[in-house]
């Protein structure tokens, strides 16, 4: 009878581990995807957005959904259900042909709240988060979201998307000279 209450006890330790592993597993995928949304993009070797895509991409499950909801970002935003939509609406977002270009986004998180699954193998988060956007023709906008998102630990062990779900807080606008000093390209993550 005590060998099996500490197997229940370990057994109960490997769980609550296992639980803390996959929100910090989330958190890493949320945060790795708000990164590579960043213009101009700081991951080290990508040097369009075509490659940029490719690795957002790599952090959604085949059948996941992105959508914008609510009555601001349904119109805007719209829902891609499966891999390829989720991919073309990221290269619509990034389009060559694009004007006014993006010159400047960067995202900021806060308010997280990860919830795990009792077996570890899928979650939901939210967060609301901020960024700042600037245009090759100066127009500028504040714009914060609420994000509700879902994930799952998929075969190969990685974490995944199968819902990125965002909902419009507010957008305002900001003066054209609000920002005076950004780069054209990020040298952060070089050797």
């Amino acid at each position: 009878m005590e060998q099996s209450s500490e197997n229940a006890r370990i057994h109960a330790l490997e769980m609550q581990i296992a639980r803390l592993q996959a929100e910090s597993d989330v958190r890493r995928v949320q945060s790795r995807y708000m990164f590579l949304c960043d213009t101009p993009n700081p991951e080290f070797g990508c040097t369009d957005d075509s490659a940029r895509i490719n690795l957002i991409m790599e952090l959604f499950e085949q059948d996941a959904v992105w959508e914008g909801v609510g009555e601001y970002y349904d119109g805007q935003f719209g829902r891609a259900e499966g891999w390829q939509a989720i991919k073309t609406h990221f290269e619509n977002f990034w389009n060559e042909k694009s004007d006014p270009k993006l010159i400047l986004n960067c995202h900021y998180l806060t308010s997280e709240n990860i919830r795990v699954s009792e077996d570890a193998q899928t979650a939901e988060g939210n967060w609301v988060h901020m960024q700042p956007w600037l245009f090759s023709d100066g127009k500028a906008l504040l714009r914060s979201s609420r994000l509700y998102n879902s994930y799952k630990k998929c075969s190969d062990g990685m974490w995944r998307f199968t819902r990125n779900r965002t909902e419009n807080v507010f957008i305002a606008p900001l003066p054209s000279t609000w920002a005076s000093d950004y780069p054209q390209a990020s040298v952060l993550m070089t050797p």
